[in-house]
């Protein structure tokens, strides 16, 4: 076992800027060489710590930028016309793919895996609906399914 600096993120094993202990051959044939890690040494901890503050800084711009998104969408209210039949049934559903698209036309471009519904909208009605931009910042945004 060996410990490493982690320079970008890597799925189940840290985040950027990490000290990890990783196997030897994982460290030595995969993540040195494809430059997703440094050894741990006295002159990369100085350079670990110098990312870190960067990382900082860059995090809290993006972040108050998240927040300004955030609001706007906390304040947006999207109207969604679907065909209904009886007892106001959709025909179809309203998904985050729909939603996703309905935003874009606002122009707010959000992937639709960020969309979180816990389930495809099938009613006609009001919905609140959050909006994953980053963990911890998820505005709800309100929802008007209407017939077309």
């Amino acid at each position: 076992m060996v410990k490493i600096i982690l320079i970008e993120d890597i799925e189940k094993l840290g985040k950027a800027g990490d000290v990890v202990t990783v196997k030897e051959g994982y460290a030595r044939n995969y993540l040195i060489p494809k430059s997703k890690a440094k050894p741990l040494t006295q002159g990369n901890m100085k350079i670990l710590e110098a990312l870190k503050k960067k990382q900082a800084l860059v995090e809290k711009v993006k972040l108050e930028e998240l927040y300004a998104l955030a609001d706007k969408i906390s304040k947006l209210s999207l109207t969604i016309s679907e065909e209904a039949g009886e007892e106001e049934k959709l025909y179809g559903s309203v998904t985050n793919d729909v939603i996703a698209d309905a935003l874009k036309g606002e122009g707010i471009d959000i992937d639709k895996r960020d969309i979180i519904l816990d389930e495809p909208i099938k009613k006609l009605g009001v919905y609140q609906v959050t909006v994953r931009l980053h963990p911890e910042v998820k505005p709800q945004l309100r929802i008007w399914v209407v017939k077309k």
